[in-house]
């Protein structure tokens, strides 16, 4: 017969290890002292430590909703602590460890070990772009990491601050990473689809194994998607969307002073609409704070009423399309914060909206060959959800990645 005193020590035990072991979700707002404090850590050694060591300061950047654990002892003494934080541009994963030796404290990483996913949803706009994204009607929330690439994938021919309207419809493949069955992050677009007042475009990605060249977006039937300029330079946001769903009486009218103005709060980003190089970068009249990029074929675009200069924006910089160039303003000869934005061909005004010039090579034969076969997965996915917007609205399908 079992000792039941035995019994009841170990379940003591057991019980007393786990009643220290917390775990806790990161909040808006948290510091570190009030994330440890939550974690049932009170080690003023420990908390020095995190703050200091290169490697266990990583545990600062966590974002909100992420997941920490650490263990105590009976007095609050930190034994350890785990976090998963996602580093940099690129977002690599890593996981970071923080272990008592002692009297003393040591810190590890190391890259994590992810499940990648591929994830489908559809959607209908209703009133913005971003509701359509924040609706749980099927249990799943669009990351911001890729309502931005809708943006971005999209951004050459639809202006998601004034074209976007109720009754339009996105379809949506992207690959998702976990861990321990936790989302983790948002990865890259798959293929999408954006219908916009009746008119459907299609992109799907595409990066040639066999090709030194970096990846990008194309048509479902091989075309480059990248073109020369952006339709609108200043960036959608979600703290704008509201705002530039509304329809303006003045905002994109081609007008006679030969540009187009962008009604949007004071700094909101403006991006540059097409590769160049900074010709001038300061003020200069009624203009305000103004920025002109000379691009290629005696193309140049001008940026006016600026708040503030992007950082390192200088005359001789070179700058990408989509970098951020400056912030929406209200200076110069100007009644109300916004973006006047000129498009010029030698030096003369011309209508952006009329410019259509490719940007990106378009693939060779065997590239085409590869691509006709990676395409082919992506169509059947799209089909999916085009084929299950019938029996439902704002859908989803996720399936395992290959």
């Amino acid at each position: 017969m079992p000792d039941l005193g035995k019994q009841i020590s170990a379940l003591e035990q057991q019980s007393s290890t786990e009643q220290f072991v917390h775990e806790e979700r990161v909040r808006s707002g948290d510091t570190l002292a009030t994330l440890l404090t939550r974690l049932g850590v009170d080690d003023n050694d420990a908390e020095s430590f995190i703050k200091k060591d290169k490697i266990a300061k990583g545990v600062m950047q966590l974002k909100t909703g992420k997941r920490v654990q650490a263990q105590t002892d009976e007095i609050g003494n930190l034994q350890w602590l785990r976090a998963t934080v996602v580093d940099g541009k690129d977002m690599p994963v890593k996981n970071i460890t923080v272990t008592r030796k002692g009297d003393s404290f040591v810190a590890q990483e190391e890259a994590a070990k992810l499940e990648r996913r591929v994830e489908m949803h559809a959607r209908t706009i209703s009133s913005n772009l971003y509701a359509a994204t924040d609706s749980d009607k099927d249990g799943a929330k669009l990351p911001d990491a890729i309502v931005k690439q809708i943006i971005e994938m999209f951004s050459t021919n639809i202006d998601f601050r004034g074209d976007v309207k109720r009754g339009d419809r996105f379809n949506v493949v992207y690959e998702t990473f976990w861990q321990d069955g936790e989302f983790v992050k948002a990865g890259r677009i798959l293929a999408g689809e954006f219908t916009n007042r009746g008119t459907t475009y299609q992109s799907v990605w595409y990066e040639d194994p066999q090709s030194k060249q970096g990846g990008g977006y194309y048509s479902f039937d091989g075309k480059s998607l990248k073109k020369a300029f952006l339709k609108s330079p200043v960036e959608f946001t979600r703290i704008s969307s509201g705002f530039s769903m509304r329809v303006h009486p003045v905002s994109g009218q081609w007008k006679a002073h030969k540009g187009i103005d962008f009604p949007a709060p004071i700094g909101t980003p403006i991006r540059a609409a097409g590769d160049g190089t900074i010709e001038f970068a300061g003020t200069q009249n009624g203009y305000g704070n103004l920025v002109t990029i000379k691009h290629w074929n005696n193309y140049s675009t001008a940026y006016a009423h600026m708040s503030r200069f992007g950082s390192g924006i200088k005359k001789g910089g070179k700058v990408s399309q989509g970098d951020i160039i400056g912030y929406v303003g209200n200076t110069g000869w100007s009644t109300g914060a916004h973006l006047h934005y000129e498009f010029r061909v030698g030096g003369e005004a011309r209508d952006p909206n009329k410019m259509n010039v490719q940007a990106q090579a378009p693939l060779t034969a065997a590239e085409m060959s590869r691509f006709k076969v990676y395409a082919s997965d992506m169509t059947h996915r799209i089909a999916l959800l085009q084929s299950g917007q019938s029996g439902f609205n704002g859908g989803t399908t996720r399936m395992a990645a290959k």
